[in-house]
């Protein structure tokens, strides 16, 4: 007696299996455009309420003082006539916010560059040259990055001031440049070392030096990160008062020491303080604008590596 068994379809007969892709439900779909709308106006919301601040800033440096001690900033929506820029001319006319500018930029500019071009060479040593305790070094640099600044003001005080730069500008670039290198160099030790070896190594064998190497393959590649640190340094320099309080000058202080004063010695001076305090924080907003691209491409390209 034959029995005949049914014939299974399925790879034991050599049949490809083809998954079958199961249509998202209606209110998946909804729920899913809903929640990128939805994340969208939360977002603009958050970038709205965070520039607030700098927006009522902006409106009362146009306003004069007495509009500002009798009503708030948002009155500027009813009532646009209120703006003027005498404040800001008026500050052109006071020696001390300009003089204060200048030394800011006299300060953040050197500060800046002399972090930026020791600390690549530091990251380039660190990352691709051979020499005795190369990874202890490093790691005394990485713990330098946990020293606090305070702990420092005293005794940096009293070094200053033995070789007789205490409340200078220079001894200000110098402890800039001090405490900012530690940062510098392990950021950009980091970035290089991602540089492929292969690439350097054809480099040396077309006849680079070490300076060639660096200044011709190793700079151009580290563009990002570079830009990344310049931004960070100049922005701390620039809205540092505690180290400039200091150390700098007490007769060309720097504009964050400048404002303070202002407000010390003239409480009421809102026609002055307010115009002073947006063109303070105008100028590193434009840096950071300026090389928004570099930045970004350089905090990814570290999140990456």
């Amino acid at each position: 007696m034959t029995t005949t068994e049914p014939v299974k379809a399925g790879p034991e007969a050599g049949a490809a299996a083809v998954p079958v892709k199961a249509r998202p439900a209606l209110a998946a779909r909804i729920a899913a455009r809903a929640g990128g709308g939805v994340v969208r106006v939360v977002l603009l919301l958050v970038a709205l309420f965070w520039l607030m601040p700098t927006v009522g800033l902006l409106l009362s440096s146009l306003r004069n003082a007495d509009d500002i001690a009798a009503t708030g900033w948002w009155k500027v929506f009813t009532a646009p006539s209120e703006l003027t820029f005498d404040n800001y001319q008026r500050l052109l006319d006071n020696p001390a916010i300009t003089d204060s500018l200048l030394s800011t930029v006299l300060i953040t500019v050197p500060a800046t560059l002399l972090v930026v071009v020791l600390g690549s060479f530091a990251g380039y040593a660190f990352a691709w040259m051979e020499f005795p305790g190369r990874d202890w070094w490093f790691l005394v640099v990485v713990g330098l990055l946990v020293v606090p600044v305070q702990v420092a003001l005293i005794p940096v005080s009293e070094l200053f001031g033995a070789v007789g730069i205490f409340e200078t500008t220079l001894g200000v670039i110098l402890f800039h440049t001090a405490f900012g290198l530690p940062f510098a160099i392990f950021l950009l030790r980091n970035f290089f070392a991602e540089i492929p070896r292969e690439l350097l190594e054809a480099a040396r064998l077309d006849g680079a030096g070490e300076i060639r190497l660096f200044t011709r393959v190793v700079m151009p590649l580290g563009g990002p990160a570079i830009a990344s640190l310049g931004i960070f340094q100049f922005l701390w320099v620039w809205n540092d008062m505690l180290v400039a309080l200091i150390f700098a000058d007490s007769g060309s202080p720097p504009i964050t020491v400048a404002l303070q004063q202002q407000v010390r010695q003239f409480g009421n001076n809102i026609d002055v303080l307010a115009p002073g305090a947006f063109v303070s924080m105008v100028i590193p907003l434009a840096v950071f604008f300026a090389f928004q691209r570099q930045f970004v491409s350089g905090v990814m390209a570290g999140a990456v590596k």
